[in-house]
């Protein structure tokens, strides 16, 4: 599912969660924050508010953006576990905030990872060998 809000001056802060009774497993994965039309040459900062292991509320700063230099930052699906709150920091933006959400079912097999091969499942690669002259 994809994912995508925009903070301004009158919305600075937009809240992720997800039903508490819901026994699938959420990620939520950040891959843009830009500036959009309208905005003003400031500094503009974006916040991710979630919790920490201790269950304590916790705010870092993952965008700072101005139009002039760094209109566009791209973060590489950075992923969050909801409820998160993304929250305009400093300016009046509007930013935009794109990415995606992927529920997992429990018992979906593909929440398993499948990638690991054992050393018996990889193929032996035949050496380098110098190129002909």
């Amino acid at each position: 599912l994809l994912l995508g809000c925009e903070l301004t001056a009158s919305t600075k802060s937009y809240t992720f969660q997800v039903d508490e009774e819901d026994d699938s497993d959420h990620i939520l994965a950040l891959s843009v924050v830009c500036l959009t039309d309208g905005a003003k040459d400031e500094c503009n900062v974006v916040e991710v508010v979630g919790r920490n292991h201790e269950n304590q509320e916790i705010a870092v700063p993952v965008a700072n953006l101005k139009l002039s230099c760094q209109p566009l930052l791209s973060l590489d699906n950075f992923k969050l576990q909801p409820p998160v709150t993304f929250r305009l920091a400093a300016g009046s933006g509007p930013v935009h905030l794109a990415g995606w959400h992927r529920i997992m079912h429990r018992e979906d097999a593909s929440f398993e990872e499948d990638d690991d091969l054992s050393e018996e499942d990889e193929e032996e690669l035949p050496p380098v060998m110098p190129a002909k002259k």
